[in-house]
């Protein structure tokens, strides 16, 4: 076998392993969505069983978990933002310095 056929047969078994991996071997919590609920779900409730009370309560809530998405993908997007600017800013001094 020539090494192109070679990669096409891996990538293919590492395809089938992750879709196996994915669908049968990743236990799920629940029915639906409710099975990949996540960390912090379980982490709240294990929390809340030792009878926690918070030292303080927050200064603003937002209205919806809508909005508090829309804040973390701004936060994701400004922190995207920031370090692609220095990954270009060192790519371009790196190019400069080369000349």
């Amino acid at each position: 076998m020539n090494r192109a056929t070679m990669e096409i047969i891996l990538g293919l078994a590492v395809i089938v392993i992750f879709v196996i991996g994915t669908l049968f071997l990743i236990p799920s919590g629940g029915e639906g969505e409710e099975g990949w609920g996540g960390a912090d779900g379980g982490a709240a409730d294990l929390i809340d069983s030792t009878g926690y009370e918070p030292w303080f309560n927050p200064i603003w809530e937002p209205p919806s978990g809508e909005i508090e998405s829309l804040f973390f993908c701004v936060q994701t997007a400004i922190g995207a933002i920031i370090v692609g600017y220095f990954f270009g800013y060192w790519r371009g001094a790196k190019g400069r310095k080369d000349e």
